[in-house]
């Protein structure tokens, strides 16, 4: 395991210090920007009920995986997020988060922490893996922001769960004004 851990980390500085390698974060390659996001549907906190990305059609969609529900850095970022949903919802955006944890996991967190934005179960890490956000059995704090069409407009790998709604807030608007 110790092996592993090490191989992990040292794949991860080369990675990091590569630049050949942009496209490519501690959870793999990442989708590219202004190309069509990796569609999805995985069971909510909504009851259990399938999310598609397909559903935003005509709305953007901030979409952002993190490691564990009831984490301190996680309960921050969501409820920064819970913050700020009206503010997302006013520039026409829907705020969807996605980590491993089951949906009763994720029902009891909305509840805990007065979540009104869905939460995705994805225990597999099949749609982790395909945002480049999958690190062996967790996501990994990375965030999308994907347009009414369905295209990535925005990547973020390095991000600061008490600031990071207010700066995915700001860079939606940014990206509004130049359609």
């Amino acid at each position: 395991m110790f092996l592993r851990s090490l191989l992990v980390a040292l794949l991860s500085l080369i990675l990091f210090l590569s630049p050949s390698a942009p496209s490519w974060a501690l959870g793999g390659e990442l989708p590219p920007l202004n190309a069509p996001a990796p569609d999805f549907s995985l069971p909510s906190s909504l009851d259990g009920q399938p999310i598609s990305l397909k559903d935003y059609r005509g709305k953007w969609v901030v979409l952002y995986f993190y490691p564990k529900d009831f984490t301190s850095g996680c309960t921050l970022e969501a409820q920064r997020f819970q913050r700020d949903i009206e503010q997302f919802h006013a520039h026409n955006a829907e705020v969807i988060g996605v980590s491993a944890d089951s949906v009763d996991s994720h029902e009891d967190f909305c509840d805990s922490e007065g979540l009104t934005f869905p939460l995705l179960s994805d225990p597999d890490g099949q749609v982790s893996k395909a945002y480049g956000s999958w690190l062996g059995f967790v996501s990994l704090r990375h965030s999308f922001i994907i347009d009414p069409e369905g295209i990535l407009r925005e990547r973020y790998v390095k991000v600061n769960p008490a600031t990071h709604s207010q700066e995915v807030l700001a860079r939606l608007k940014e990206l509004q004004q130049q359609v």
